[in-house]
Formats: C-alpha cells, structure tokens, sequence
C-alpha cells in the first residue's frame, strides 16, 4: 500500500501537536491507573488507546497521510 501525501504542511503540524498530545495523555493515565492501585480488568484498554491514537496521529504526521481524506471525508485541516 503506497501513503499518496493528502495534507498540507499545517495539517501534518496540527496531527502531530495532537500525537504528541495523545501520548502524554495516554502514559499519564496509564501511570496514574498504576500508581493508584486500580484494579485494571477492561480499564487498561483506556491509555492503550489514546496511547495508540496518539501513535497513529504522529504516523500521520510524518507521512503527510490522513485515513480519514483517503476514505473520502473532507477535513478542515
């Protein structure tokens, strides 16, 4: 699969100021859930997906790709 570039250079430091924002977000969650003694069962799905998100957002960034344009929805951005 080839990543065609489907955003501009303010989309790709918009994407990448909120991957970088999803990952503190998600590791801070992650360590606070751990430090608070809480017990985990489906809880630990929380920071793995902003986590995630955060990563995928950074991908997008770097590639100059966005899933949603390549699914045809128009983004502001």
């Amino acid at each position: 699969m080839v990543f065609e570039c489907n955003i501009d250079a303010r989309g790709k430091a918009y994407r990448l100021k909120l991957g970088i924002m999803g990952l503190v977000a998600g590791l801070v969650s992650g360590a606070a859930f751990c430090l608070a003694g809480i017990d985990w069962g489906n809880l630990w799905l929380i920071p793995l997906g902003i986590t995630g998100g955060g990563a995928f957002a950074i991908f997008e960034a770097r590639t100059g790709w966005c899933l949603a344009r390549a699914l045809g929805f128009r983004t502001p951005l």
